[in-house]
């Protein structure tokens, strides 16, 4: 395991056209804190401007080949958080990223791995959250059997969770 910096994190994830899948297990992110106010205000200006940037690399992605899959394991009911992802991941799913929700309740007999993570061909960066949602660092793993467990444990998460356009939250 290697600790890495978020722009070592930037570089690795997007180097190439291999598939991406990222596992999403919290139900809120601190670093999301002025977009999440930018919801809660109702200032869909903001939230445009602060989304746009993920929605246009989707879509250039997604352009040159490339596969984006991601899965949130949410609790419901969803938290105020969540029921704002869910409200804006719309133009990212219109630009090509392949999302799917999938409820907390449905995940306990399998085998995840406790934190958020980046699986790409071989390797696996995991998001290490504090007790406050902020970014306490970011581990890079270039373990097969790290790499496979955190594989298995999406592909396992995708299969049981509902596509973006077919979600309706609890």
């Amino acid at each position: 395991m290697e600790l890495i910096s978020v722009e070592q994190r930037t570089a690795l994830i997007w180097a190439g056209r291999r598939p991406l899948l990222k596992l999403e297990l919290r139900d809120r992110y601190a670093f999301d804190d002025e977009l999440f106010d930018a919801w809660r205000r109702g200032d869909q200006a903001a939230v445009a401007r602060l989304t746009s940037a993920w929605r246009d690399r989707v879509a250039s992605e997604v352009a040159a080949g490339r596969r984006l899959r991601r899965v949130r394991v949410v609790s419901e009911p969803l938290s105020e958080y969540q029921r704002m992802g869910v409200e804006i991941s719309g133009p990212p799913v219109e630009a090509g990223e392949e999302l799917r929700w999938l409820p907390r309740r449905l995940v306990s007999g399998l085998p995840m791995p406790g934190n958020d993570c980046f699986v790409l061909d071989d390797f696996v960066i995991f998001n290490v959250l504090g007790g406050s949602d902020e970014r306490a660092e970011i581990q890079l793993h270039r373990d097969p059997d790290v790499v496979k467990f955190c594989r298995e444990a999406f592909e396992a998460a995708w299969d049981l969770a509902t596509p973006h356009r077919e979600f309706e939250p609890a």
